[in-house]
């Protein structure tokens, strides 16, 4: 259930009507204050709850009830966007563009770090780069692990970028201590144990959306980060599985737009991962800004041919350049 208080309505007074809620219906409220109102967000059963009791009380200006499943990642609950605070000035969701780019995998401190001061230059704002790689095949490389979150710390001191990198297992949590925002790939979207131990931490969490996933299981998962009390969740569209398979995936376009008008979470574009093929991540990457997107996550690798991750869908610094200069000139000519 959510009610929107006044814009007259007191401090005290709304702290007063909080507790009568707790009181009488055994429910937990989450206060959100906007610029223009107030909003209580109820959690729990409130099937109890007279709405037209509320409804006419004094501080009340609406009341309505909530069918979808998920409440905290729910834009009734939270008319404003979510700006999420990485550090070093960058902010997402707060209607600029950021865009994270860099290897799929780190395979060495030069590449790392050529990659990252390659990227800045062009105005990537967060370094991307894979430590611990998940992949299809048992034989494929899987990473440095260790080692290469090491690594993306180097870059970060060379080029004082923020660094984003996927986690694999809940044991490995304490190794991303200082790691800015920690990745939940695709095909762990519904681990959600470790979704609920990472909702425990105060990191920003970017959110994949899993291979086959509706928009509603992805909120869900988004859930069940926020439930634990960690809010800092950034969704990415990353391209679902369909019928066509002459991309990698399928990249939802309209999933931007929509997840915007049911959520107040920023929702980057990961249009390399989408289509697995370079050439297209540039329209992609463009269609994507068109329809709102918060980010991007590029991949960009100094060498593709050799890459030992993903050489087929990696950009090269050079093409990343030129894909950068035209989401940013077209984010500007957005506003």
């Amino acid at each position: 259930m959510i009610i929107v208080l006044k814009p007259t309505c007191s401090k005290e007074q709304q702290i007063k009507f909080s507790n009568m809620l707790k009181d009488n219906y055994d429910v937990k409220v989450n206060v959100w204050e906007g610029v223009h109102s107030t909003v209580l967000g109820l959690l729990g059963d409130t099937t109890q709850i007279d709405i037209e009791y509320i409804d006419a009380q004094d501080v009340v200006e609406s009341v309505k009830r909530v069918q979808e499943p998920y409440k905290k990642a729910n834009r009734k609950f939270h008319p404003e966007n979510t700006v999420i605070d990485i550090g070093n000035g960058v902010k997402i969701g707060d209607g600029s563009l950021q865009i994270m780019a860099g290897p799929c995998s780190v395979e060495s401190e030069e590449q790392i770090i050529e990659v990252a001061k390659a990227v800045k230059k062009s105005g990537a704002t967060i370094l991307r780069g894979g430590a611990f790689k998940p992949r299809t095949s048992p034989y494929a490389f899987q990473g440095l692990k260790s080692e290469g979150l090491d690594l993306l710390k180097i870059a970060r001191k060379e080029t004082g970028l923020p660094i984003v990198t996927e986690i694999m297992r809940a044991s490995h949590i304490d190794m991303f201590e200082n790691v800015d925002i920690i990745q939940v790939g695709a095909r762990n979207m519904q681990n959600f144990e470790l979704l609920k131990e990472l909702g425990k931490t105060n990191k920003p969490i970017l959110l994949k959306r899993g291979l086959s996933a509706t928009i509603e299981e992805w909120l869900m998962s988004a859930e069940y980060i926020m439930a634990e009390g960690n809010n800092k969740v950034i969704l990415c569209e990353r391209g679902i599985r369909t019928y066509e398979n002459f991309t990698r995936n399928t990249l939802d376009i309209s999933a931007i737009p929509i997840v915007k008008k049911l959520s107040h979470l920023p929702v980057v574009v990961d249009p390399s991962h989408a289509s697995g093929k370079s050439w297209l991540v540039e329209p992609l990457a463009i269609a994507a800004v068109a329809a709102g997107a918060d980010g991007l996550i590029i991949e960009v690798h100094n060498d593709p041919p050799h890459a030992l991750c993903d050489g087929a869908q990696s950009l090269t610094p050079q093409q990343f350049d030129t894909v950068a200069n035209k989401v940013f000139s077209l984010k500007n000519a957005l506003k």
